[in-house]
């Protein structure tokens, strides 16, 4: 019996109906006929009861499904880790994500391509605001996912995966802790707690210097860690920008966050080094696209 016939009958043994066996298995419903039986003569036994109504299994078609139906799933298997060999789909894998919501996102693709490249073991980062590309540069991360703007001459800038509203964390007695909405220009009457250790252009578009009307935006404490800027921003040091959902994941009693009623969009997207464009680099790339495109992003 060869594979493709094998794939014919359990088909058929799932869907008991020659027509969608025939759909699913893109051939004609005669083709699908014509497997059964040459099978059951081989067997020399009837594997489906057929009617105008139904297609049941027989004994001897429950017995042979449930005998194929294991050993097909191993030669799949096989074949799957074969080409996962031959395309170089094996070994570690590495993904770093900056914000809690992408790593929701890259844990979901990790399941999936686990199941896909069982060969290949992937290892989940959170990464540090500190210099956040030196990891992809010496080769501890392949893949990140992370807060743009990103350009460097030496890294791929992915496709974007989502884009997520701002929000400025103020002290909870802070007079813009009791408003709906702050705006940029807001910005001009509090120090603005930044981080460092990303490129400046970075900086400067996340923590701009002045405001779009070019009121200076004054400067308070730095830091290289986000619990650090929440830390401060409770103390009373100032406020700082962020994404709206960090509401959801770092909340505290001492800080508030406030949207921001004019701020451009977070944009979150995939970087990995243009020498590190491998096949398996590809091809997680490839399914946390696909899981970005079928998961509910709302609800991360």
């Amino acid at each position: 019996m060869e594979l493709r016939e094998i794939e014919i009958f359990l088909m058929l043994a799932e869907e008991l109906h020659f027509g969608r066996t025939a759909e699913r298995m893109r051939v004609t419903p005669a083709r699908v006929s014509q497997v059964i039986k040459k099978q059951e003569r081989a067997i020399g036994a009837e594997l489906f009861k057929r009617t105008s109504r139904s297609v049941q299994l027989t004994p001897a078609g429950i017995v042979l499904r449930d005998g194929l139906a294991a050993g097909y799933q191993q030669i799949k298997e096989a074949l799957a880790s074969a080409v996962a060999v031959g395309r170089g789909i094996t070994g570690e894998l590495n993904v770093a994500y900056s914000a809690a919501w992408c790593g929701i996102l890259v844990v979901a693709a990790t399941d999936i391509f686990r199941a896909r490249q069982p060969n290949c073991l992937v290892r989940i980062h959170e990464s540090p605001l500190l210099d956040p590309i030196g990891p992809l540069r010496d080769g501890t991360y392949d893949i990140q996912l992370v807060e743009l703007p990103i350009d460097e001459p030496d890294i791929v800038n992915g496709p974007v995966l989502f884009s997520e509203p701002r929000a400025l964390v103020v002290p909870v007695g802070h007079p813009f802790a009791r408003r709906g909405t702050v705006s940029l220009e807001d910005l001009s009457e509090a120090p603005l707690i930044t981080v460092t250790g990303q490129p400046q252009y970075f900086l400067d578009h996340h923590y701009p210097h002045r405001t779009p009307e070019g009121r200076l935006i004054p400067r308070g404490p730095s830091t290289t860690a986000w619990q650090e800027v929440l830390a401060l921003v409770g103390a009373g040091k100032g406020v700082s920008p962020t994404c709206a959902r960090a509401a959801q994941y770092y909340s505290r009693p001492d800080v508030v966050y406030v949207p921001f009623s004019d701020a451009p969009l977070v944009e979150y997207g995939l970087l990995w080094t243009a020498a590190n464009s491998t096949p398996k680099v590809q091809a997680f790339i490839e399914t946390l696209l696909e899981t970005a495109r079928s998961s509910d992003l709302a609800g991360l």
